[in-house]
């Protein structure tokens, strides 16, 4: 039976692939995806600190996943707390959801969030599990479209859910996982306008 150069080249081929697929298997099999990730992953090189509360908008400037300034937004901003002490800095819960998703693998030790109903410019960071979120459909967030914003005062956070526009846009106060969840709910929508808007603002 006689075999023409181009099935002998196939041939070849097929097999040089199918060794190269093996050996890169046999190599990454002992490494468990965890730890793949810690090597390899796109938040590897997140900041360690052992004070992560202090100058933490120095130390932070702009939020991670979209640039934006930090203290511009210091009414929604977040510092996630990792348990191996990795710090991440957002400028909002959309961002903040990003982080926690990316570091799956990396349980969040303290979570803060902007103060929304704190006094001054720069609004202080307040334990995020504690917060209370105002979820308000008549207003825009932070790279959201729906308003999430943060009081470490449950008064507050009635009083601004109960706003003429905000009750009758159907506002609501929840806890942080609701919020989160709604953050994640929301994502498709609010990652479509937020590429949409930066797309025009390059254009410009």
């Amino acid at each position: 039976m006689t075999i023409n150069r181009r099935q002998l080249l196939a041939t070849a081929s097929f097999a040089a692939i199918a060794a190269a697929s093996t050996r890169a298997f046999a190599e990454d099999a002992p490494m468990s995806p965890m730890e793949w990730t810690d090597k390899n992953g796109l938040v590897k090189n997140l900041q360690k600190d052992a004070e992560p509360l202090k100058d933490e908008l120095t130390k932070h400037p702009r939020c991670r996943y979209c640039g934006m300034m930090r203290a511009k937004f210091s009414h929604t901003r977040m510092l996630l707390v990792y348990e191996n002490g990795s710090v991440d800095a957002t400028c909002s819960l959309h961002c903040g959801a990003i982080s926690l998703a990316l570091n799956m693998d990396l349980g969040p030790k303290e979570m803060y969030v902007g103060d929304a109903g704190a006094d001054g410019d720069i609004k202080p960071l307040t334990d995020a599990a504690k917060a209370h979120f105002v979820i308000d459909p008549s207003k825009p967030g932070v790279m959201t479209k729906v308003s999430k914003l943060a009081y470490a005062d449950r008064a507050k956070a009635d009083a601004a859910a109960a706003a003429e526009v905000s009750a009758k846009a159907g506002a609501k106060v929840v806890d942080f996982d609701a919020a989160l969840k709604d953050a994640y709910l929301g994502m498709a929508e609010d990652t479509i306008m937020v590429r949409k808007r930066r797309a025009e603002m390059r254009k410009k």
